[in-house]
């Protein structure tokens, strides 16, 4: 292999554009073979219920298990019958942030008993 100072400069020029010459276009998805492993959130990509990756936005996993664990909140806080304090025990979170799962899912009349 030649060194840097041996190289010609298209040779140089293309290991800065990378290995892919410029006329040579972007294959389509359908051309191109790739193992769909999916994510720890589906099986595959394909069959993924999200309708864009939650990988593509920003916190996007972090935002969804957020959003995930105020619903089972809400749901053990008005059908359960569960505190405020006991929720906060078993979701291992602080008492406020049951509170504030409950603020902004819950209508304000809904909230009673937050203590």
């Amino acid at each position: 292999m030649p060194g840097l100072n041996e190289m010609d400069e298209d040779e140089a020029k293309s290991l800065n554009e990378g290995d892919h010459p410029q006329n040579e276009s972007d294959l389509p998805p359908e051309y191109y073979q790739y193992k769909d492993e999916g994510c720890d959130l589906a099986d595959s990509c394909l069959n993924c219920p999200f309708p864009q990756c939650v990988y593509e936005q920003p916190r996007g996993r972090q935002r969804w298990l957020k959003k995930l664990r105020d619903r089972e909140v809400v749901r053990l806080f008005t059908g359960g019958g569960k505190g405020v304090k006991e929720l906060a025990l078993m979701f291992r979170v602080s008492p406020r942030t049951v509170q504030r799962a409950l603020k902004n899912t819950l209508p304000k009349g809904d909230r009673s008993g937050d203590e």
